[in-house]
């Protein structure tokens, strides 16, 4: 066992920057981050990712075209598009007997698109 003493990540400080921290926690205490803890949960699902990104690539589908991209059912399909709208990552409209879903708004497709990029980047 080596004798040379382990570095902890924890500072030995009580505070480096004392205006700095007070202005981020005004900042986290005017924030719901409950409602986009939910939104990413709600991401954190591969079909559910797999859908909205598949939004992005369209300006609206329709249930039945999401069920096909996915592979799913449409009552399946339905479901997940549900949690997307409930949480305003996607939106609905119904025309007749079909149901056209869409991206919310555009901070939508650019968060998911930043992921992907994010993502698709190369490790340096």
């Amino acid at each position: 066992m080596s004798n040379q003493k382990q570095q902890s990540d924890m500072c030995e400080v009580f505070s480096y920057d004392a205006k700095v921290v007070e202005e981020v926690k005004d900042q986290l205490a005017n924030q719901r981050f409950d409602v986009l803890a939910d939104m990413f949960k709600v991401l954190a699902d591969e079909t559910r990712v797999k859908i909205a990104y598949a939004l992005c690539q369209s300006t609206e589908l329709c249930v039945c075209d999401v069920a096909s991209i996915i592979g799913t059912t449409n009552a399946t399909a339905s479901h997940h598009l549900r949690h997307l709208k409930h949480l305003r990552i996607a939106k609905s409209e119904k025309r007749g007997k079909l149901v056209f879903y869409s991206l919310d708004d555009e901070h939508i497709r650019t968060l998911l698109m930043t992921a992907v990029a994010h993502q698709n980047e190369e490790v340096g």
